[in-house]
This record gives C-alpha cells, sequence and structure tokens, in this order.
C-alpha cells in the first residue's frame, strides 16, 4: 500500500507495469476509484502507470472543501514525489479536469494529455446543487441507478458487473463525493484551457449521458491541434466498456509522444 502524505491526509496511489515503460499517470471519475483503469492496464503491460485516488475516493482520506485546483496540486505533488516528470497525463471526467488544469499550470511536469469524457465546464451550478441534495437525503444509494444509466451503453447494462460499478459509487464517501460536486460547481476552465500548448488527444464516447461526445468536441475545439476519438458503442467510462478501443488510441499516442 503506498501512500503520499498532503497537507491534507494521506493520498492513496499505485504504482504498476515494468520500470522501463513509459510513464503514464491516470486520474479517475467522479465516484471512481483507481480500479477505473484495471481493464485498460490489462491491455497495456509495457506502460508504467502511476494511479491515485483523489480526495474523498478510494483509500484516500476526504481531505475537507477543495477545488479542481487544489486536485491538480495533487497530482502534482505526487508526479515530484516519485520524481517521474515529464510524464503522460491521462484524465477521465473531473480527472480530465485534473489533467487541463495541470497541462496549464505546472507544464514542466506533463509531456503529453489525454482528455476523456471531460470538458472546460461540466454541468451547472443547480444540477450540482440538487444532486448535493439528493445525496444528503437519501445517500449516493438514492441517485445510483441514474449515474448507472448516465455512465454506460446499454448492452453493458445488462452485464452482472453492472452491480460492482453501482458498488463502487454507492461507497464512495458521501462527504467526498459532494466535495467533488461542490468542486466541479464552481470549475470553469476555458481559458486555462484554450492556452495549451501540449500535444493533447481527447476521447468521448458515443453514448456518454453525463458528458456528450458534442460536449467533448466542443473542448478538443478549444486545444491547438487536439486529436478527437470518438469511442463507439461506449458511454461515460469508455475504458471500461471498450478497453481494447481506448488502448489502440492511448498506444499510438505513446507511440508519437512518450520520448
Amino acid at each position: 500500500m503506498q501512500v503520499l502524505t498532503r497537507p491534507w491526509g494521506a493520498m492513496h496511489y499505485r504504482i504498476d507495469g515494468p520500470a522501463t515503460g513509459p510513464v503514464v499517470v491516470f486520474a479517475n471519475s467522479l465516484g471512481t476509484d483507481l480500479r477505473l483503469w484495471d481493464q485498460l492496464l490489462a491491455e497495456m503491460p509495457e506502460i508504467r502507470a502511476i494511479r491515485f485516488d483523489k480526495r474523498g475516493h478510494g483509500l484516500s482520506d476526504e481531505g475537507g472543501n477543495f477545488t479542481v485546483d487544489d486536485l491538480a496540486d495533487d497530482a502534482a505533488a505526487l508526479i515530484e514525489h516519485l520524481g517521474l516528470g515529464p510524464v503522460i497525463f491521462v484524465g477521465l471526467s473531473i480527472g480530465g479536469m485534473i489533467a487541463q488544469l495541470i497541462s496549464a499550470r505546472r507544464p514542466e511536469l506533463i509531456r503529453a494529455a489525454v482528455l476523456s469524457n471531460t470538458a472546460v465546464q461540466m454541468g451547472n451550478a443547480q444540477g450540482w446543487s440538487e444532486r448535493v441534495a439528493a445525496i444528503r437525503a437519501g445517500g449516493i444509494d438514492s441517485i445510483a441507478d441514474v449515474i448507472m444509466q448516465r455512465w454506460f451503453a446499454p448492452a453493458f447494462r445488462a452485464r452482472a458487473e453492472l452491480a460492482a460499478w453501482r458498488n463502487m459509487v454507492v461507497r464512495t464517501s458521501a462527504e467526498g463525493y459532494i466535495g467533488a460536486c461542490h468542486a466541479l460547481a464552481a470549475a470553469d476552465l476555458t481559458e486555462t484551457t484554450r492556452g495549451l500548448t501540449l500535444p493533447v488527444a481527447v476521447i468521448a464516447g458515443d453514448q456518454d449521458g453525463s458528458s456528450p461526445a458534442e460536449l467533448v468536441k466542443a473542448t478538443a475545439d478549444l486545444i491547438p491541434d487536439a486529436a478527437f476519438h470518438i469511442i463507439p458503442e461506449a458511454g461515460h467510462l469508455p475504458c471500461v466498456e471498450q478497453p481494447a478501443a481506448f488502448a489502440a488510441i492511448l498506444r499510438d499516442f505513446l507511440e508519437e509522444h512518450s520520448k
């Protein structure tokens, strides 16, 4: 078990893959922990994968009130702690917002970035406020089925493993989840992301109910020379539903930008 001590508490992280492989740091979505990337890493045993649980998720401490900027600072601290920069940084959903911010503010740490199922602004203040109110009234379990519908395409929702993903969401710390909702409600990364100059690939799922492909494409269009990919038969977590397709995009990106 590997832990980085941050001012707010313990930040859990994990390292997998050969020491000689290209270093890739992965940032998770809201309501998931670092197991989000298990299927993808099974497709890519050649990389040196660094995964972490953001505040209030997985095995990390809750960390009090925080912003997306704070989460980017945590990711930067981990890269510095491990002495592995510059790295390829892959982020999904709120993890993609972390990727955008760390790429803009700490370019010496990031060689290139992959932004999956994310945007410069996700949702709106009213929507996040309503979600927080629902959790406070009935717990995360009260909204878990709706989350599954937004996350996954119908074919995946018919699979037995859907129960495990629902359990992951429900077992997330309510305060950690709410903290991330507040962070998302306050985040608008339009200007910082517009100024990115490093290589960027952007990935969307064609059946994403949380960050529709057109929203993700609008963010890709802000970034000079960003490559945009849509993965078919995938919702909000294409690394789970279509890991081979995600791995093919990432492998091509690494071949071009990891050296």
